[in-house]
């Protein structure tokens, strides 16, 4: 109880936090929050400028910072990420957040090139499988010492939405959610947290980055803009959720919508999906 008044039990509070794909979107605004939480942070992103950007930030504001270069899709690249992180920290991280990801949509299956197919897989689902792997062990180890530890895995409300012409992008988040679900299973009792992020619609540039029809992108940026909320915000509630110990993370009201009516209805969910796929699909 003491633990808990004094926030020594708050995982995302003075955290040594490693982000993959830190350069922009809600790895940028997980890392700056992480920063403004008195954390030390390594920014992780393929685009090394971008996540340089982001460290300076972090360490304009007085917060510690550094920059790691990693393609999270090459398990060599997520082992040096991780070597050279605990060498910068002098020890094991408390908490890592496998955020890097990427866009893809806008063809139904059969005409999603399996180029996307591999493309999307290998950076949204096979980049947490590797931060999972390779750090799960490490903060297994340290968390023997009672200290709070722990691992944010970045997927989407699309992880259960199964939105028509978004196969590639579906699969990919829908075993982020599966590996969360049994990393926690497994980390139980050890002291190391899961969590794992399911927002709808995120003010990033992710759309832009991404492999998506021209359609898809347009009406994806109307919703970003009508109804996303900001990455600071998801970033935010989030680290308070992982914090509370909670599993799931769903930041916006219509996720947690669509997480209940999925599970409560299945069959009817996914009729209207279909149906809404008849209008927006070519």
């Amino acid at each position: 109880m003491l633990d808990r008044l004094l926030g020594r039990s708050k995982t995302s509070r003075g955290a040594s936090a490693v982000v993959t794909g830190a350069g922009s979107g809600i790895g940028a605004a997980f890392a700056a929050e992480l920063g403004r939480r008195g954390g030390a942070v390594v920014c992780s992103d393929i685009d090394e400028a971008a996540a340089q950007r982001t460290a300076d930030a972090i360490t304009e504001r007085g917060a510690k910072a550094t920059v790691i270069r990693c393609d999270v899709s090459r398990f060599e690249d997520v082992q040096q990420l991780a070597e050279q992180s605990q060498a910068w920290f002098s020890g094991p991280p408390t908490l890592v957040v496998n955020n890097a990801g990427v866009g893809a949509g806008g063809a139904a299956i059969g005409d999603t090139p399996l180029e996307d197919w591999v493309w999307t897989l290998g950076i949204n689902l096979w980049g947490p499988i590797h931060g999972c792997h390779v750090f799960t062990p490490m903060l297994r180890e340290a968390g023997r010492s009672h200290a709070p530890r722990g691992i944010i895995n970045v997927a989407s409300a699309a992880a259960f939405g199964a939105a028509p012409g978004m196969a590639a992008y579906n699969v990919s988040k829908a075993g982020v959610l599966s590996l969360s679900e049994t990393l926690a299973a497994e980390l139980a009792g050890t002291g190391v947290r899961v969590t794992v992020l399911c927002p709808t619609f995120v003010k990033t540039n992710i759309v832009e980055s991404g492999r998506i029809s021209e359609e898809s992108s347009e009406l994806a940026n109307k919703l970003m803009r009508w109804t996303g909320f900001s990455a600071e915000k998801v970033a935010r509630i989030c680290l308070d959720a992982h914090d509370r110990g909670d599993l799931y993370c769903m930041p916006q009201l219509d996720a947690k919508i669509g997480w209940s009516i999925k599970r409560l209805a299945p069959q009817s969910y996914t009729r209207a999906a279909g149906a809404v796929s008849r209008i927006n699909l070519p």
